[in-house]
């Protein structure tokens, strides 16, 4: 079968890579992606596939039934872009100015598109159902997983169970296209943001002595007394990033101003922590501006939980990847500081969140995510998809 799945994996293959130029043409943003919602249900019609549309307002989600009994399994690929401004000039840049997919979430949509045409290939052999989640706004808070959660889509449905695992993958250009990155465990860090708005007496810059607090001097008290939260309070092995990014205070040479605003995020691999974290951040920044004679409001946004791949399914997923892109390119990858919204899934069901190498140093593909001149390595999509079949199809066998 792993053999088969190659063979149809090179055949599905110029199809995914023009899906993939379709889609990075025409970037949408969260909640906005009418248009490549239409491109994947118009690409799954033809297939032996039961779609649905308008899943969480722009979803698709798509049911394989298998032709032998077996367990219910969830395959998801985000389809949202970014609000950033394409500089690569190739002829399918983006032609939605300061919009583009700079996270490869074009390169997800076509990686499971093509993964739905291998196993609809293999519909009569394949041992239970798959679902193909294809899911809107995972760039923009609150993110469209809790939708789409709540539309149901992790639910039993007519003649199937509720899937016993959900799996997705994300590019990484820091591995080279045909590598596959696994991390068991705490993989991805919660994302929560900070606003702190710093509140005392504006008034004349060579009068200081005349002002019970200097908004600007608590700003710079808050940059460093907000470290101690981690330096001081953080469990031992317990990852945790707190860093302040923007800060304003509008006056002049002369002038104190009235207000300092503070903007960043607190990212962690632990739950528990987190939320202890909250606490000591509110009452740090509010003990140390009124030890300086000012107010401040904190205004914590809380984001996606921390990512966490279930150690069982990691394991099958690094067994998969061996097998089918050898051991040589199964990378053991360390902790990642960004957020997916792919963790309120993995809240839910166990499953894992892999990735998908799309570097290539020597043809200058080395761009980073969330950056103008991103793009990947096209050969990529002959391995995801393939990959995704086979490790959907390996899981499903061995469970049934």
């Amino acid at each position: 079968m792993r053999d088969r799945i190659r063979a149809l994996a090179d055949e599905v293959f110029p199809e995914v890579v023009r899906l993939r130029r379709a889609i990075h043409r025409n970037p949408e943003l969260a909640f906005e992606e009418h248009e490549t919602a239409r491109l994947v249900a118009e690409t799954l019609a033809p297939l032996p596939l039961e779609v649905q549309t308008g899943v969480a307002r722009t979803g698709v989600v798509a049911t394989l039934r298998g032709g032998r009994p077996g367990p219910t399994l969830a395959l998801r690929a985000d389809i949202d872009a970014l609000p950033i401004h394409e500089e690569n000039t190739f002829d399918f840049a983006s032609q939605n100015p300061g919009k583009m997919h700079a996270c490869g979430h074009d390169a997800h949509t076509a990686s499971l598109l093509g993964t739905a045409m291998i196993l609809a290939r293999l519909k009569d052999d394949f041992p239970g159902t798959v679902r193909f989640l294809f899911q809107p706004s995972e760039e923009k808070l609150p993110g469209g997983a809790p939708a789409m959660i709540e539309a149901g889509v992790l639910a039993a449905g007519p003649g199937y169970p509720a899937p016993e695992a959900v799996y997705g993958q994300h590019v990484r250009p820091e591995l080279r296209a045909g590598q596959i990155g696994v991390r068991a465990g705490w993989f991805m860090a919660s994302a929560d943001e900070l606003y702190l708005t710093v509140r005392a007496a504006g008034g004349h810059a060579a009068e200081p002595h005349r002002l019970p607090g200097d908004a600007v001097l608590v700003a710079a008290h808050l940059v460093v007394a907000l470290q101690s939260v981690i330096s001081r309070h953080r469990p031992p092995g317990v990852p945790s990033v707190l860093s302040l990014g923007r800060l304003v205070a509008d006056g002049a040479t002369n002038v104190l101003p009235a207000t300092a605003r503070l903007e960043g995020t607190f990212r962690a691999m632990d739950e528990a922590w987190r939320l202890r974290a909250h606490d000591l951040i509110r009452r740090v920044a509010v003990h140390t501006a009124a030890a300086h004679g000012a107010e401040v409001d904190v205004d914590l946004v809380v984001g996606y939980p921390a990512l966490y791949n279930d150690p069982a399914a990691a394991a099958r997923v690094r067994d998969a990847a061996i097998d089918y892109a050898g051991a040589e390119n199964v990378v053991d990858v360390e902790p990642w500081y960004a957020a997916e919204d792919f963790a309120y899934y993995l809240h839910q069901v166990p499953g894992c969140f892999y990735l998908l190498g799309v570097g290539n140093p020597e043809a200058g593909i080395t761009h980073a995510l969330h950056t103008s001149r991103f793009t990947i390595d096209e050969e990529a999509l002959r391995l995801g998809p393939g990959f995704m079949a086979y490790l959907a199809w390996r899981h499903a066998t061995e469970a049934a």
